[in-house]
């Protein structure tokens, strides 16, 4: 039998969810990565293990892989629920948001399924809500040569889409979280501050030129990032979604087991996105967010810049953060700004640390 869990009691994460009556959508929905963890640890002895699985329960990355024959596919899902009133373009927002795992991986995203809940309404306002969504989500995927190959659909309370998306690849073309080497430096292709911005401007408090630059920059494909990080040796690479640049960066320190220098007056931001902050505006899954500030090294010293509360605001459809050899650096900013990625940026440097305690990143500025 499954015990029921005990009351929380983290008084922080309480307090800050009463404060947060409005929950946000889109990646910011997301359960938060303690949950998941402790969830996906109470099931890891129920979880069947096969030889083809590479990647998965006991070693994740932005795709579960599986050897089949002499290739390797690529499985992963997203699913949220809206954060724009526009279902055409929340279809758009959501289907580049699912193929990111793919692009993170360096591969193409080849086949999608669409999992999706319509509000309950009457059969013409759901039909016309239906198909907004999905041709949204059909241009997005046909932008990125994705077939869509099937779905499901259900009604409920909210609208809400998601995808699975495959691809196959050869082993050798694949990257990973854990690829990081001592002396590369870290790109971001793609400014944060998403969540904050939307949770302003569930508040009345965003200006119109925020939100436009914010859509802008979320419906931004990937997919010419991945021959460019290629082309500059990358060797290790996530993208920027729900925990926030510094939980996924966190993430890849782990898989590596090396240590990041982080430059917090180096990361792109989203305009508005600081004034947000300075507003105390934050997305309602960043109290969540906020228990993986236990893995910066230097927590006291860097607290009080104004950007180290964005490390940890949720990104819906975000950037490409990897890797790749410090000499290649310069050459890959420029080659990412000519392809249409104005603000991507050197944010980084892994160093040659190892630590025991988990304290992965130090910040500087």
């Amino acid at each position: 039998p499954i015990t029921p869990p005990d009351a929380a009691t983290d008084t922080e994460a309480l307090c800050a969810i009463n404060e947060s009556p409005m929950r946000c959508g889109g990646c910011g929905s997301k359960i938060g990565e303690s949950v998941l963890s402790s969830v996906i640890g109470k099931l890891r002895d129920n979880v069947v293990r096969r030889p083809e699985v590479i990647a998965g329960i006991d070693q994740p990355d932005d795709c579960a892989l599986v050897r089949v024959d002499q290739s390797v596919v690529c499985h992963t899902v997203d699913f949220f629920r809206s954060m724009v009133s526009d279902p055409y373009l929340f279809g758009r927002i959501a289907a580049n948001h699912a193929l990111s795992d793919c692009f993170a991986m360096g591969v193409y995203p080849q086949t999608a399924l669409a999992i999706a809940v319509v509000p309950f309404a009457k059969q013409s306002i759901v039909e016309t809500t239906l198909h907004h969504v999905m041709a949204g989500a059909c241009a997005m995927l046909a932008e990125n040569n994705c077939a869509l190959v099937g779905g499901h659909s259900s009604e409920g309370f909210e609208l809400a889409l998601g995808f699975s998306v495959n691809a196959v690849a050869r082993p050798d073309e694949i990257l990973s979280k854990g690829g990081m080497v001592p002396g590369q430096v870290l790109i971001l292709t793609k400014p944060i501050g998403v969540g904050v911005l939307f949770a302003a401007e569930m508040r009345g408090r965003a200006k119109g030129v925020w939100i436009t630059n914010a859509l802008k920059s979320m419906c931004l494909s990937s997919w010419k990032t991945v021959a460019i990080m290629k082309d500059h040796k990358a060797t290790a690479c996530t993208d920027v979604t729900g925990f926030g640049l510094g939980g996924h960066l966190t993430e890849m320190c782990r898989a590596s087991q090396w240590s990041v220098e982080l430059d917090l007056s180096a990361i792109p931001v989203l305009e508005g996105a600081q004034e947000c902050v300075d507003m105390s505006i934050f997305s309602s899954l960043q109290p969540q967010n906020l228990r993986l500030r236990h893995g910066i090294r230097n927590t006291e010293r860097v607290v009080g810049h104004p950007r180290f509360p964005l490390l940890f605001d949720p990104q819906t459809s975000g950037g490409l953060l990897f890797t790749v050899p410090a000499n290649n650096a310069t050459s890959c900013i420029e080659a990412l700004k000519q392809a249409g990625y104005p603000h991507a940026a050197v944010v980084g440097t892994v160093v040659d640390r190892r630590p025991s305690d988990g304290q992965f990143i130090s910040c500087k500025y």
